[in-house]
């Protein structure tokens, strides 16, 4: 026989369980702290396919809080990644999340390789780009920076400051005087702005990343193209520049029609 005490009891917990889960499913509910995660610190997005794509502690935490919650919105999923998003904000600005400074940006690439690679074939072009990979990635790391990805025949890099991405560039160029495969000898251009992109899901984003990208666009063979931003950051005593004049970089979306450029070489008594 069953105790009708208990009996009314146990409806009760299951209509506030039922509540309970009406209002985590609410869309005003959730919308209430969509806006909320808005005016939070960090990316409000945090949780996205962007946000879960890097290699770092907060791309792994974001891959791990989407399999923890399902595709339909609620409000507890909201609320958790609203904690996650303040947490990687804090950790950035502590500098263990490896954004929230200002860092220079280089982006490289081989001139001439794309005729180059059609004409003689896949082997000898993917040959090639090992060869540039052993000569050049290290330099990178020598000189504190950080290979955030690899664009076909070149690549993407951060570093801590301007003179370290000036000197790595330069070391890279010259180590690939000991590179030929199929009558190849690769040379390299290279842009370098520094700025203060936003770092998501491994990747740097934003203005400051395409400027890089169109400078690098922009140089010639050997050439190493920088921004007016990047200037004060080289030791004069060590780096030759000299302004480029009328220079304006290609029309793209977020990057202003004009920029101040200089090219820099390295100084010869140095």
């Amino acid at each position: 026989m069953s105790n009708p005490r208990w009996e009314r009891a146990r409806a009760s917990a299951a209509r506030i369980a039922a509540g309970a889960r009406d209002i985590n499913r609410h869309p005003s509910a959730v919308e209430a702290l969509r806006r909320a995660r808005r005016a939070l610190p960090g990316d409000s997005g945090f949780g996205d396919p962007l946000s879960a794509a890097g290699r770092d502690s907060a791309g792994t935490i974001a891959r791990v809080a989407g399999r923890l919650f399902d595709e339909q919105p609620t409000a507890s999923r909201e609320l958790s990644l609203g904690g996650l998003q303040v947490w990687h904000a804090l950790t950035q600005r502590s500098g263990r999340g490896g954004s929230g400074s200002e860092v220079t940006i280089v982006f490289t690439d081989l001139v001439g390789f794309s005729n180059w690679a059609m004409r003689v074939g896949d082997e000898d072009a993917l040959r090639l780009l090992r060869e540039v990979a052993s000569a050049t990635e290290p330099e990178v790391r020598n000189h504190r920076g950080h290979v955030v990805k690899r664009l076909g025949d070149g690549l993407m890099a951060v570093f801590p400051s301007p003179q370290l991405a000036f000197d790595a560039v330069v070391a890279c160029s010259a180590g690939l005087d000991r590179v030929e495969v199929a009558g190849m000898r690769p040379r390299i251009r290279a842009g370098i702005h520094t700025g203060n992109p936003r770092l998501i899901g491994g990747d740097y984003l934003g203005v400051d990343v395409n400027i890089a990208a169109r400078l690098a666009e922009k140089a010639g063979t050997g050439e190493i193209l920088v921004s007016e931003t990047t200037l004060p950051g080289l030791d004069e005593s060590r780096v030759s520049t000299r302004r480029k004049r009328s220079f304006r970089l290609t029309k793209a979306k977020g990057v202003p029609d004009e920029v101040a450029v200089y090219t820099a070489v390295p100084r010869q008594s140095w």
